[in-house]
């Protein structure tokens, strides 16, 4: 039987405001955040799932937070799906980066996954993470449907994998997910996915 995984991206938070790397660091919601998490927890509530997984990460499970109210359901907390290490790069912007190591960025820039920032996680190895991830909560939920809230380099790395994408190729075939906007994936039993809808806004209005 196939699973419906809804994807979304924690909402916004004082780093991301600012275009700026927020990895491993626990950064706070702002309060768009905030207004955003308030809103995937409506959008769950007109469209239940059986099961809520989420990032050990604050942003993360503060976001996942009112659907979880909305629908009375306790998140399972999964360590794989938390966002990539950027080393170097945490709590600044690329174009920090740039004026420190212009030949650095611009190798990254050509390919993020064979030059990934100094110090940062093996984007090629987060994806593997994030896709057991994903594969396990299918394999557990056959046939359901499950909100997963997590974070934006990762997804986009493991949409890569799963839709036989090449890694290198996740800034510019997915430029960015939204905040707390839902990417519906169908899963497989095989291990094979589908995307069926790509960064849809919980509310028109949703910043």
């Amino acid at each position: 039987m196939t699973t419906t995984l809804l994807l979304a991206r924690h909402g916004q938070t004082v780093w991301h405001a600012e275009n700026r790397y927020a990895g491993v660091s626990d950064i706070a919601l702002t309060d768009t955040g905030r207004a955003q998490a308030e809103a995937l927890g409506r959008w769950a509530a007109a469209h239940p799932v059986d099961a809520i997984r989420t990032s050990p990460l604050s942003r993360a499970v503060a976001t996942a937070d009112p659907a979880c109210r909305a629908l009375g359901l306790t998140p399972r907390i999964e360590p794989d799906l938390r966002e990539c290490d950027f080393g170097v790069v945490e709590g600044r912007t690329l174009a920090e980066f740039e004026a420190e190591d212009p030949e650095w960025a611009a190798a990254y820039r050509a390919d993020p996954v064979a030059h990934s920032f100094p110090g940062a996680e093996d984007p090629a190895a987060a994806a593997v993470r994030g896709v057991r991830a994903l594969r396990e909560t299918a394999a557990a939920h056959p046939g359901g449907r499950v909100l997963v809230v997590a974070h934006n380099t990762l997804l986009r790395l493991v949409l890569c994998s799963l839709l036989s994408i090449p890694a290198r190729e996740y800034r510019r075939v997915f430029p960015r997910l939204r905040n707390a906007a839902i990417s519906e994936l169908r899963m497989h039993p095989d291990g094979s996915a589908a995307l069926l809808s790509l960064n849809v806004p919980c509310e028109p209005d949703l910043p």
